[in-house]
């Protein structure tokens, strides 16, 4: 098995979505960075993309165009200017050419040269993507690459990297691989995946880096909750609600910084209903601001990136945690979600929304349930909670937006985590019927088992049920 690190679970990226937007960004900058490594990259005269499966079906929606020339652009999602990205296939049109990494203009029409081929699906994972580079000596260097869920890609015959391959001290590939290695070193889930962070990279820089997650976090659920824009882009005209929901609740208190808000939350209490609502306008203004491309932590994907956010505001919200308690939720939350990669998917268009919402709130569930005392047992069974119950869920997001029923169902998620959390915390794991190894691999039976119109293909489901103009989507 890979050796998974938090940071390869959790990362900076631009929304919509991680497999469609971050996963062909990627593959776009590696293509390119072979080529340089080739010393090829000054002989490029001339590119085209092809785009295959669920990248073709929905990648018009999902900004897969605009990201693949971001990544041919050079820019990093973690820190580029995100204003104009909906507009940049507009510009690229008009201009009719595509400065790479920033240093070489080539001519580029996207209508002619970024082809989405929506009848043929590649053999390894329906994300596919194919690019290819005609040279000036008249030679041609192609590379295909799969983005397989969370930004992680695949190229077409490559072996895992000695980076995703380092020996860990407490490696594991299964729950009970987890609850073995804490039992045996007597270590709470957080300090069994902290000595094994160590391994990338010292504890301060571990540390560091999870702050820096946690701020992008705050970060992304301020902007929601204060965005005044009236409606989403794209052809549904989807009316946010985030900032609606938030000025309601929050009245006439007054902050100017996340860092204040956050204090201004911190010190107010809370109804049962108020935390309810609460809850659900963090998990919508996340997945507002990334349905709008803006900047979201893919947590483990960008579609479901507003149930950690949410959880961990609605636990650093009412627990006042410190900064300490706020990195053993987000290392917790790694682990597991590295679980589902390992044995199932985290990928839509493989295993439907389970793979997505379903992970992101089992991840979200165990680390609420580690933060708030539970045991080593306890937090693997609020994973298994949460995802029991998110079995068979479809991906059907409607013409091809990562808006319906895309952001509510990040609510949903998230009420869900703290719901299987409490349940853990009030269990006896021994009495467990169902461990959580048993529902990863019912998940993965499951995805398997559902017909392809229901994984990231608006070929089913609410997509269907609801008449839209796809051009202007």
């Amino acid at each position: 098995m890979q050796r998974i690190s938090v940071f390869d679970m959790l990362k900076i990226g631009v929304g919509p979505s991680s497999s469609h937007t971050m996963g062909p960004w990627r593959a776009a900058e590696r293509f390119l960075g072979e080529l340089q490594a080739a010393r090829q990259f000054d002989d490029i005269g001339g590119l085209q993309i092809d785009l295959f499966g669920s990248l073709a079906k929905t990648g018009r929606g999902h900004g897969t165009d605009r990201a693949v020339l971001m990544g041919l652009m050079g820019a990093d999602p973690a820190t580029c200017q995100t204003d104009n990205f909906g507009t940049l296939l507009e510009r690229v049109r008009a201009a009719q050419t595509l400065t790479l990494l920033g240093r070489k203009t080539i001519a580029f029409n996207p209508d002619v040269s970024l082809i989405f081929h929506f009848d043929q699906t590649l053999p390894y994972h329906p994300n596919g993507i194919r690019l290819t580079a005609y040279l000036s000596d008249g030679d041609s260097v192609s590379a295909t690459y799969y983005s397989v869920g969370g930004g992680f890609i695949v190229q077409e015959g490559e072996m895992p990297s000695a980076a995703m391959s380092v020996t860990l001290p407490h490696p594991c590939d299964s729950a009970e691989e987890v609850l073995k290695q804490c039992q045996t070193h007597g270590l709470a889930l957080w300090q069994m995946v902290l000595e094994n962070e160590q391994r990338w990279r010292p504890e301060s820089e571990v540390r560091q880096k999870l702050q820096i997650l946690w701020e992008t976090m705050l970060d992304c659920m301020y902007r929601g909750c204060h965005n005044t824009n009236a409606t989403l882009p794209g052809g549904l005209k989807v009316v946010r609600r985030a900032s609606r929901i938030h000025d309601h609740l929050m009245g006439d208190a007054l902050y100017s910084t996340p860092a204040e808000w956050l204090e201004r939350l911190q010190a107010r209490t809370f109804s049962f209903q108020e935390m309810v609502r609460w809850v659900s306008c963090f998990a919508l203004a996340v997945n507002e601001e990334n349905a709008s491309y803006g900047r979201v932590v893919t947590a483990p994907t960008n579609g479901a990136a507003g149930v950690i956010p949410a959880v961990l505001m609605y636990y650093v919200s009412l627990h006042k945690a410190d900064d300490d308690h706020i990195a053993r939720f987000l290392m917790v939350a790694g682990e597991i979600g590295s679980l589902f990669k390992k044995g199932a998917t985290i990928s839509a268009a493989m295993g439907g929304c389970q793979a997505e919402i379903g992970v992101s709130s089992a991840m979200a569930a165990a680390a609420l349930c580690e933060c708030l005392g539970g045991s080593v047992e306890q937090t693997l069974m609020a994973a298994e909670i949460a995802m029991e119950h998110h079995l068979g869920l479809t991906c059907d997001p409607v013409g091809g937006l990562v808006q319906i029923p895309c952001i509510e169902r990040n609510a949903m998620g998230a009420m869900k985590a703290i719901t299987a959390a409490s349940i853990a915390l009030e269990s006896q794991p021994q009495d467990a019927k169902v461990s959580l190894d048993a529902v990863i691999q019912t998940m993965w039976r499951t995805a398997l088992d559902m017909s392809d119109k229901y994984k990231e293909t608006s070929e089913g489901g609410l997509a269907m049920a609801i008449s839209v103009n796809l051009a202007e989507c």
